[in-house]
């Protein structure tokens, strides 16, 4: 088992998460890395630039139809903050809301995926919600 730190690997994480993973999944998410940086100085050193400046952010002013870079901005850093408020949640009600309203599976697919009632996955989306709800008063 090796000691790797969440915050390395993933952009959500505002502080050090520490966390032991085996071998195997510690190599690949440094392989992922090493790879990103390989192609970063690929597309640098051919310049190699795309006109969309950050996909994120052309994804962004898709959606909300605007030009105004604030507003964009703003948006990106909102959806960073629900991406941190949803992984503040215990796995289960984290893997329950993400199905049911990012993937948009139906609580009864999800209660049968899980082995339980459709009433506790209502519950325990619910519950996540409301905690999704004061951790993103603190903002």
């Amino acid at each position: 088992m090796i000691t790797i730190n969440l915050r390395d690997f993933y952009p959500w994480y505002t502080h050090d998460v520490f966390t032991e993973v085996p071998e195997e999944i510690a190599e690949e998410l440094f392989a992922d890395k090493r790879y990103h940086k390989s192609h970063d100085r690929r597309m640098k050193r051919n310049k190699a630039y795309s006109l969309d400046i950050d996909a994120d952010m052309e994804a962004a002013a898709i959606v909300s139809n605007t030009d105004n870079p604030e507003v964009i901005v703003f948006m990106m850093e909102r959806h960073c903050q629900l991406c941190q408020a949803l992984n503040s949640l215990p796995a289960i009600q984290g893997r329950r809301i993400e199905a049911h309203y990012l993937l948009g599976n139906s609580v009864k697919d999800i209660s049968v995926a899980d082995g339980t009632g459709e009433r506790n996955v209502r519950k325990s989306i619910n519950r996540g919600l409301d905690s999704m709800k004061i951790f993103l008063k603190s903002f």
